[in-house]
């Protein structure tokens, strides 16, 4: 039990921003990750070493929030007042701000953005995975993988934009 322990303390942050990234719910994503962390227990047994453990977890971790998402059908409209507050002093780029600002305006970007684009963003900046390993969880084709990345950049810069009330340096 130990061993599950370390395992879950190793990707627990991770699986948690995907799990947000997916349900845009940190009180649902905390209970649908307690959900897919049990079934990576009871089913441990079943990993082939196919491929690298993370990529079966965080499998596991998107097929649970996809099937409690489809399970609630629900519409999730999220409250900007927290950006409305934050200061819009003229600035060109995120870099003028401080760490607690750009994670609150990157924090905001992804919830505005289309889930596929902020999971696919997630998977592939914040785990470093491969397209390979991305297409392996999502069951995305390669090439859907490679536009959606692309269009998330785009929306991704075009939203921290607005955000910030200014026009930033191009992401590279």
């Amino acid at each position: 039990m130990l061993a599950f322990r370390n395992l879950v303390e190793q990707y627990k942050d991770v699986s948690f921003s995907l799990a947000c990234s997916i349900l845009k719910d940190e009180d649902e994503a905390a209970d649908v990750l307690q959900d897919a962390f049990m079934k990576v227990l009871n089913h441990i047994h079943k990993f082939r070493f196919d491929s690298a453990f993370s990529t079966w977890l965080y499998r596991i971790v998107v097929n649970t929030c996809l099937t409690a998402k489809a399970k609630h059908k629900k519409q999730v409209y999220e409250d900007l007042s927290e950006l409305q507050e934050m200061p819009s002093e003229e600035h060109s780029s995120l870099e003028k701000y401080s760490e607690k600002e750009r994670t609150a305006f990157i924090t905001a970007a992804f919830k505005l953005m289309k889930p596929d684009e902020a999971l696919l963003l997630r998977l592939y900046y914040l785990c470093e995975l491969s397209i390979a390993e991305i297409r392996e969880i999502t069951d995305f084709t390669e090439a859907n993988i490679k536009v959606i990345l692309y269009r998330g950049r785009k929306n991704m810069y075009n939203i921290l934009s607005k955000l910030t009330g200014n026009e930033l340096n191009p992401l590279t």
